[in-house]
């Protein structure tokens, strides 16, 4: 093949790759069967995120309206050009929790750059096929990841669900101050709704699984509050519209500052919203999610969200269960629910800004239970030890601190023990010689090194050969050796080199084709007495060996 031919066929996979990245009429392949459904989803997922943007806007000091335009802007960008069928992005209780203290430190100013930063950041991962590394997030992990954040949906509806509030940032903190903090008669009539909408939805589900009962409960406690006269919270005022999209100004200083909290953003927005997808992907038969697509739209999205005056956009597990559950299967629900809070904004705030607060926080108390499996829970409880404990501390985290450290402390602890179990099944064992026995095979050991010898292990595998007595010479069989790793190759030049200054001369049978540039650029081979002693078979290693007992140790 001709240089020219192998040039163009590179540029075509490269531009394939582009293009896979990319929305396409694939997208929507099951949409005539599914259009009901994902209408009726979005509708539902719509009403849902509507307070929450709201409110995430508000906590994160950007203001109601950042947090509507999120969900609006990025909701549409990233169901169109995200990797998942059925994720709904927005604002998002993590997200607040690391936007906070930069808006507090750089003032609402800096949310347009940081967005942009932000978003760059996560878009070029997804062009680069970083995608893929949440598949290197153990299963443990991810369901302690998944049972956090339950948990924080569930907590975070406490206030709203006793009509209170709380000062704390910390869902849980926050559930038990606005409970200390709940007053009668209100906290009986938001307590009133939730039991109505909960009742509403459990009871959906025996009549049929695709039942909007959570638009049905949502709008029978609306009724209910409505004509009873209920003192409670309601969505209220909403904004008048949408602003214009406006190109940021910024200099160098700024920049400056804002690179470091850009890329705490873009990492808590690649990692939920990859967990999210990849959560949302096991709900339900939605099909399977493009990780590398999935960050190229989440980045578009908090690029698109910035220029508008939103906030840094994410998958919103919540949201998106509440959209599964409601029977979305392709993104068609996502964009409907983009375009229903759009027109909320435009022409029916009137009437949605009547619906009780409590309603909403009863729909989102199911969701996060609905979200638990037990069954998935016992059997991660009852693998291993490790896996139990990689589970739970990872949930704790989650609730307890943060998204992105329970995340990352999850994967040490579950790195640590895989380490360790891989240590545990590495190993040093002596054999016999083959063959019927000589005179001087007493003074010959063979050693099998097998397993993973690496810096967990080399240490501790190797020293039962550094303690020999009464031999001459020692075989290293590596041909069984799995992993080699630097510290490993530099621990056996290290045993090579003490042996033979003790006078014992060292064989190498069977270094693997991939373990040979490691061991050259170490010094393994180059520790041997000598290049005759590295061989390929153990017959011709131990007729070796035995010539150097029965001649002496100066044969080579």
């Amino acid at each position: 093949m001709t240089m020219p031919a192998r040039t163009g066929r590179a540029r075509g996979r490269r531009g394939a790759g582009i293009l896979s990245l990319l929305p396409s009429a694939a997208d929507y392949r099951a949409l005539p069967r599914t259009w009901r459904g994902d209408l009726l989803a979005g509708v539902t997922a719509g009403i849902v995120a509507l307070p929450l943007a709201l409110a995430f806007g508000v906590s994160s000091g950007a203001g109601a309206e950042s947090g509507l335009i999120t969900a609006i802007i990025a909701g549409v960008v990233a169901a169109v050009f995200g990797g998942s069928n059925v994720q709904v992005s927005g604002p998002t209780g993590a997200m607040v929790v690391v936007l906070a203290p930069i808006i507090a430190a750089h003032g609402r100013g800096a949310l347009a750059l940081v967005c942009l930063f932000a978003g760059l950041i996560v878009l070029a991962a997804g062009v680069l096929r970083l995608g893929r590394t949440v598949s290197y997030i153990p299963w443990p992990v991810i369901e302690g990841f998944t049972l956090g954040i339950a948990v924080i949906i569930f907590l975070q509806q406490v206030p709203t669900a006793t009509g209170s509030h709380g000062h704390s940032t910390n869902a849980a903190v926050a559930a038990v101050e606005t409970l200390r903090a709940a007053q009668w008669p209100k906290l009986g009539w938001s307590l009133l709704l939730v039991a109505i909408v909960v009742v509403v939805m459990l009871l959906s589900l025996r009549i049929h699984p695709r039942f909007p009962g959570s638009l049905v409960a949502i709008a029978i406690a609306a009724v209910v509050a409505a004509v009873s006269g209920m003192p409670v919270d309601t969505i209220g005022r909403l904004p008048p519209g949408l602003p214009a999209p406006v190109l940021p100004s910024f200099d160098l200083a700024t920049v400056s500052a804002l690179i470091g909290p850009a890329v705490a953003v873009a990492a808590l927005a690649a990692i939920e919203s990859l967990l999210s997808a990849r959560v949302a992907a096991t709900l339900a038969d939605t099909g399977p999610y493009d990780a590398d697509r999935e960050l190229v739209g989440q980045g578009l999205a908090s690029v698109a969200a910035g220029l508008f005056g939103g906030m840094p956009a994410t998958g919103a597990i919540a949201r998106t269960a509440v959209g599964v559950r409601a029977g979305a299967r392709t993104r068609v629900a996502a964009i409907v629910h983009g375009v229903l809070l759009l027109l909320i904004v435009l022409v029916g705030s009137a009437v949605v800004s009547r619906i009780p607060l409590a309603a909403l926080a009863g729909v989102l108390m199911v969701t996060a239970c609905r979200m638990i499996a037990p069954r998935t829970v016992r059997t991660i409880l009852r693998a291993s030890r490790s896996d139990a404990v990689v589970f739970c501390l990872t949930a704790i985290v989650t609730v307890s601190v943060d998204l992105i450290y329970a995340v990352l402390i999850g994967l040490l602890v579950a790195g640590f023990f895989a380490l360790r179990q891989m240590a545990r099944t590495s190993g040093v064992h002596r054999e016999e010689l083959p063959g019927a026995a000589q005179p001087g095979d007493e003074r010959i050991a063979v050693f099998r090194l097998e397993g993973a010898l690496f810096f967990g292990a080399a240490e501790r595998t190797l020293e039962r050969v550094a303690g020999l007595r009464d031999v001459e010479v020692v075989i290293l069989r590596m041909s069984q050796l799995q992993l080699l790793d630097a510290t490993g190759a530099q621990v056996i030049t290290e045993l090579i080199a003490s042996l033979e200054r003790r006078g014992i001369t060292v064989l190498v049978k069977g270094i693997r084709p991939d373990h040979r540039g490691i061991a050259e650029r170490v010094g393994v081979i180059a520790s041997l007495r000598h290049r005759n002693h590295l061989f390929e078979d153990l017959g011709s290693a131990v007729a070796h060996a035995r010539s150097h007992v029965v001649r002496g140790p100066g044969v080579l």
